[in-house]
């Protein structure tokens, strides 16, 4: 298999690889520690037994996220949500280290996790930091823009959490934390890439200037574990 396909499953990618540290197990089915993300991961191509494994790992009646193969859940599952994303990958970023930047690290979890609740850019647990390298800029002492790392196929790094409080946007801070990220992935000789919401143009319009460049589309889903499934 290529680099290329690992970003077809990123998330069992990154628990079998990078991010194994972090990886609960049962069977087939991975997932992180929820106080660091909420995925999951199966294989590619997931069987009966696989989704069982997924089912024992989560609880009955859990509501997963799930990507890729896992978007066709046996009978008796429930998809509660689906929506269109877009998978962008840096070959052609020209990255950028930002000395406004600062590093961010537990002690600023408070005001990172305000900073998300303000800006939905997506899942952010306590411990996501522990995830790779958060960035951040302040404004008067006050953390008003971020951007890090999250999921981690070997050879691959996601950014992820790029927000910006709402009283500093249109002033480009946004794009200079993927660009500083972007250049510590680089430094490891490795490939940004990321997500988006299809839906979310404007965003989809700045990444693109940066330099990324759409790899795929892709299915955001969460399914519900049927009520009644035996626990392990």
């Amino acid at each position: 298999m290529s680099d290329r396909h690992l970003l077809d499953n990123p998330v069992w990618a990154s628990l079998t690889g990078p991010h194994a540290g972090f990886a609960e197990r049962h069977g087939n089915a991975l997932r992180y520690p929820d106080d660091v993300s909420p995925f999951f991961a199966l294989p590619g191509e997931p069987g009966p037994a696989d989704w069982d494994d997924l089912a024992a790992l989560a609880g009955p009646g859990a509501v997963v996220p799930v990507t890729g193969g896992a978007l066709a859940p046996p009978d008796g599952w429930e998809v509660v949500a689906r929506g269109a994303g877009v998978q962008l990958t840096g070959d052609d970023v020209i990255p950028a280290p930002d000395e406004e930047a600062v590093r961010l690290g537990p002690a600023d979890v408070p005001e990172m996790l305000d900073l998300v609740a303000r800006t939905q850019p997506g899942p952010f647990r306590p411990r996501t930091v522990e995830m790779g390298t958060y960035l951040g800029i302040r404004r008067g002492g006050a953390l008003v823009a971020m951007a890090g790392e999250r999921l981690h196929p070997p050879g691959w790094t996601e950014i992820s959490a790029v927000c910006t409080d709402p009283a500093h946007r249109r002033r480009g801070l946004a794009s200079r934390l993927v660009l500083a990220v972007a250049a510590g992935i680089r430094a490891r000789g490795e490939t940004p890439f990321l997500h988006a919401a299809a839906s979310n143009t404007s965003a989809i319009r700045v990444y693109e200037g940066l330099g990324f460049r759409l790899r795929r589309r892709t299915t955001f889903a969460t399914v519900r574990v049927p009520a009644d499934v035996p626990v392990a």
